[in-house]
């Protein structure tokens, strides 16, 4: 999509615009963004590395909170 160039503030916004939920693993991402300018559910994945196997650990509570995730807000998905 061509959004690897782009800031965190830049990402969200062009994600508001095609999608509901904006899926990351960076923990990061909501500081220092206002997060009330992006019409969107941000779900950060919360685990002991980015690697596949701790990553794929989280998919069963990520199931659960993604149709409740609220928008102009980060859920946290833990492991």
């Amino acid at each position: 999509m061509g959004w690897a160039s782009k800031r965190n503030g830049e990402r969200l916004a062009l994600a508001a615009g095609h999608f509901e939920i904006f899926l990351t693993a960076d923990r990061n991402l909501s500081y220092p963004q206002d997060l009330s300018a992006f019409d969107i559910a941000i779900v950060a994945l919360v685990a002991h590395s980015n690697r596949l196997e701790d990553l794929r650990a989280l998919v069963p509570r990520l199931l659960e909170v993604l149709p409740n995730a609220a928008r102009r807000a980060v859920t946290l998905v833990q492991g």
